[in-house]
């Protein structure tokens, strides 16, 4: 009852009782102070630097504490552990503790941050690339795809969103860019052209191409600082959301809880192909404007937010769109073999009766079966080429496989070569490299190597060749490139006399025929 009237603990009072039995009076008379002499102690820099050291580590940080304390003359008092862990809580906030534990990342947590205030339809939108956490059958391999989508700020809608089996591109922007704007069917209602864009520092969003394209259309993009995901907060809730209530339940979800010690996934487990898996993701979509009802807008779905927002919209017409979001690879001239790009050839049924017209050329990053071609001076549209002696997806297939064994080759054959071994030591000594060469074989490796260099420096043009005899037939563009005022052989004809013997008392004797040509 005293501890429960005191407010403290049942063992401070035995404490107490202890100290005043002993005689002290001074602590009879303060028992709180219990009879210690000096200050509380608290965190100095010196600990926090501790901490930031062992990483939040509260038992490393007290044994370091008490040997220092023990090294000094005389001995000082370390501080308990119990009274290392009630300073740190009392002086570090949870936010400091938890970023001495795991980073900046970790102390974000903790922050405080503001609400943007709601403006209207297409006053923001915000993009992002996040990587689904369910493996996809794509072609035979287990992969994780990407999902790369564009949210209005002010109803939450998502008004574009495309998918990738791999990594995504300025290419899976500038599709997402296209099915946001437009709104037309299959994309509609939501779309038309935004006044800002927030993005992060992602390069695909930051290309030349994806750039080009919102200048095109006079969006401002908003690049925020990297590692600030509060500052896109719409479109980094909706990574969170589409992960908790879509793929959390779809088959191949790669966080599922595992049975087992290793986190394996089954060998009978059937996955999602990617055709099936996009089109459940654009149901879900579906769902997430038409039904779902967000917190944030009190009650309503994303559509009907949409509809009572009386901003007039501005659209695009999609002949333009496509346009505008394709990339500009200059101009060429169109000849009888067609359109000369990136070394190959593309041809088109317009063509005819065109060759000799200077032409402009666009197309789809990575897309590069199917260019599209505009007037040089008009900027009018042409027309469609495609790519001349395309591959059959036979032989695109075995072209794949054998590039694939041949990086696995190298792969490992490069590994080798940079695996370095040392012996195994037993006590402190200087470390011992494993693998001997002779010198012979060094030898041969570092001539190798030379030669190699030598032949990447060596300039043929450097000194022009002689002027060729004047009986022989050269033609002009290649004596131009001889030096004329070198001595050119001379040499015998068939009526001549032998030419003077050489080296060593042999005749060198050369002869030719009519065509000129040495023989």
């Amino acid at each position: 009852m005293a501890a429960v009237a005191l407010g403290v603990s049942e063992r401070t009072v035995w404490r107490w009782l202890a100290v005043a039995a002993e005689g002290d009076e001074a602590a009879a008379a303060a028992p709180a102070d219990r009879g210690r002499v000096g200050v509380r102690f608290t965190i100095t820099p010196e600990v926090r630097g501790l901490l930031a050291l062992w990483k939040g580590n509260v038992r490393a940080v007290h044994r370091e504490l008490t040997v220092r304390a023990a090294r000094q003359s005389p001995p000082g008092a370390a501080p308990s552990l119990t009274t290392l862990h009630r300073a740190i809580r009392r002086d570090l906030s949870p936010g400091e503790r938890a970023g001495l534990v795991g980073g900046e990342r970790a102390a974000r947590k903790h922050d405080v941050f503001l609400a943007r205030p709601r403006g209207w339809r297409n006053q923001v939108w915000e993009s992002d690339h996040v990587q689904a956490p369910v493996l996809v059958d794509v072609e035979g391999t287990a992969r994780r795809p990407w999902i790369t989508w564009f949210t209005d700020c002010a109803t939450n809608a998502i008004t574009g969103v495309v998918v990738t089996p791999v990594h995504p591109s300025r290419e899976s922007v500038l599709a997402a860019l296209r099915s946001a704007v437009l709104r037309e069917d299959p994309y509609g209602p939501f779309g038309g052209l935004p006044e800002t864009v927030r993005v992060d520092r992602g390069k695909d969003f930051l290309s030349r191409t994806v750039t080009a394209a919102f200048d095109l259309l006079d969006v401002t993009v908003e690049d925020l600082p990297a590692y600030t995901p509060h500052l896109k907060g719409t479109v980094e809730g909706l990574n969170r959301a589409v992960e908790g209530m879509f793929l959390a339940a779809l088959p191949g979800y790669a966080r599922q809880p595992r049975p087992g010690k290793r986190p394996s996934r089954p060998k009978d487990e059937m996955l999602l192909g990617f055709e099936d898996f996009t089109a459940r993701l654009l149901a879900w979509t579906r769902w997430w404007n038409t039904e779902h009802r967000p917190a944030p807008l009190r009650g309503r779905t994303p559509l009907e937010a949409w509809q009572d927002d009386p901003t007039p919209l501005q659209d695009v017409s999609a002949a333009d769109l496509w346009t505008f979001t394709l990339e500009d690879a200059g101009t060429r001239t169109l000849t009888t073999r067609g359109v000369r790009f990136r070394k190959r050839d593309y041809v088109g049924a317009w063509m005819t009766g065109q060759a000799g017209i200077h032409v402009r050329i666009r197309f789809m990053p990575h897309h590069d079966h199917c260019i599209e071609v505009y007037h040089a001076a008009t900027g009018r549209y042409l027309g469609p080429a495609d790519l001349a002696d395309q591959a059959t997806e036979e032989q695109v297939r075995a072209v794949r496989r054998v590039r694939a064994a041949r990086t696995r080759r190298l792969k490992k054959d490069l590994e080798a070569s940079q695996r370095e071994r040392y012996a195994a030591a037993t006590q402190p000594e200087a470390p011992q490299r494993l693998g001997a060469l002779t010198a012979v074989q060094a030898e041969a490796e570092l001539a190798q190597a030379s030669d190699t260099d030598l032949s990447d420096l060596a300039m043929p043009d450097l000194i022009p060749p002689a002027a060729p005899p004047a009986g022989w037939r050269t033609p002009a563009s290649l004596a131009a490139l001889t030096t004329p005022g070198r001595p050119a052989p001379v040499l015998p004809g068939r009526d001549s006399t032998p030419a003077p013997d050489g080296l060593g008392g042999r005749a060198a004797r050369l002869t030719t025929d009519e065509d000129g040509d040495a023989s």
